[in-house]
């Protein structure tokens, strides 16, 4: 019987796949004209798809120029707008400057899917006016964004706390940081809110509280050795960043030896986001597959997504010793059987100065037995050589950094699994 059902199932599932793609090609061939459109024009040149019609509404204008003199340009499927609604995230792949000169892939981001865009212009018409719908660009002008402008000399924890996972738990050194490395203004270097002129002040704090992931890679820039791709540039509500790689769930199925050298690297990111010469913590409260890529040319594997990170000041939480801030914090493991399940409390990785969680979301959500991608389980570190499974060591170092057994378990764990890692990867090499 259930033999049969699953025949059936197979079937319809076939069919409907079927008529899916059949129901596409109609689509297209009622719309050829439309389609025609899309590859002539290039839409990155246009003000309102853009949203450069929404400024200050927006997340910057440092890359305007470029957009408006059709130096970007989407690459080939991107041009087609009937494809958006498989677009969820956004997320575009296109080229910046002349084929013909060697143009460079980018990334562009909305920040946010088409239904938080509208929100968040729901809510700006909301505080200004009382109403969900209105001209964005006058009512930005009666928000908070606009009042704090005459009012703030210096941006402070008291003003932004807890208006995104990046300032959950501010210090002023943090929002110092973020003011002066804000990329979409053309007095760099000044960490004065006052030196921003109003729309620049109105863009921080916007991005700030809608989607922060910018300010993540402005402030701590690939440049200077941190782990994230490197911002390019804003134009209204499109921002750009440099394309690094395949993401790392396509290597979920990479030769051993790529597997156990992306691995080292990805504990080697835990180690340097908790434990670096800033004293700034920055611990990833997404750990998936699709959040990190790997490099095409030099295989170094980079996050891509920074939106949920929280940053915690540790000379600030030494400064003001709160409760339990020197005693060490262990994440609790929570095999919830989801993809990218982590748990943990923001306020205690905000006042501990000791804490396992990044170690923590990469052993389970990335390496582990208990990692799980696209219904697949196993982790990146699938599937050892006999040899290697043999002795049992890696397994039992990965079920300990995920689900420790003992006291402080991962944080031994975690270190031990890193320099076996790299005891490997000489091996091979």
């Amino acid at each position: 019987m259930w033999r049969f059902l699953k025949l059936k199932l197979g079937r319809l599932y076939c069919c409907f796949k079927f008529l899916l793609l059949v129901s596409l090609l109609v689509f297209m061939l009622m719309n050829t004209h439309t389609l025609f459109d899309s590859f002539q024009k290039n839409e990155l040149a246009d003000r309102r798809f853009i949203s450069l019609n929404k400024c200050p509404a927006c997340f910057g204008t440092s890359w305007c120029r470029k957009f408006m003199n059709g130096q970007i340009t989407f690459e080939t499927w991107g041009r087609l707008r009937i494809l958006d609604f498989l677009n969820v995230k956004n997320v575009y792949f296109a080229q910046y400057g002349e084929p013909r000169e060697g143009a460079r892939r980018v990334i562009l981001k909305r920040l946010g899917s088409n239904q938080e865009l509208i929100e968040m212009d729901q809510k700006i018409c909301k505080r200004a006016l009382g109403r969900p719908r209105c001209d964005v660009t006058q009512a930005i002008y009666k928000t908070q964004f606009s009042r704090l402008n005459g009012e703030v000399r210096l941006l402070t924890p008291d003003i932004v706390e807890g208006w995104s996972d990046l300032v959950h738990c501010p210090s002023q050194r943090l929002l110092d940081r973020i003011v002066r490395r804000y990329a979409e203004t053309k007095d760099s270097g000044s960490f004065l809110m006052k030196n921003l002129k109003d729309s620049e002040r109105m863009q921080l704090l916007l991005t700030l509280a809608f989607n922060p992931e910018p300010l993540v890679l402005q402030s701590f820039p690939s440049d200077e050795g941190w782990p994230f791709a490197k911002y390019l540039g804003a134009c209204g509500r499109v921002v750009a960043v440099n394309y690094v790689g395949n993401e790392l769930w396509s290597f979920y199925h990479a030769p051993w030896e790529k597997r156990v050298d992306l691995a080292w690297q990805l504990l080697e990111i835990a180690e340097q986001l908790t434990n670096n010469d800033f004293d700034f913590a920055l611990y990833l409260l997404d750990a998936s597959f699709d959040n990190f890529a790997v490099g095409s040319r030099d295989g170094k594997v980079i996050i891509i997504d920074a939106e949920n990170i929280i940053v915690a000041d540790k000379r600030l939480i030494k400064q003001n010793k709160p409760q339990n801030w020197d005693i060490w914090y262990e994440s609790k493991f929570d095999d919830c059987g989801r993809e990218a399940c982590l748990s943990f409390s923001k306020d205690a990785l905000c006042s501990r100065v000791t804490v396992d969680h990044n170690y923590y979301a990469i052993c389970q959500n990335l390496l582990s037995r208990y990692a799980i991608w696209r219904g697949t389980s196993g982790g990146l570190l699938h599937n050892p050589p006999v040899e290697i499974a043999r002795t049992g060591r890696l397994e039992a170092l990965l079920e300990e950094c995920a689900n420790p057994k003992k006291e402080y378990g991962r944080f031994q764990a975690a270190r031990e699994l890193r320099d076996y890692l790299a005891k490997l990867n000489n091996n091979v090499r």
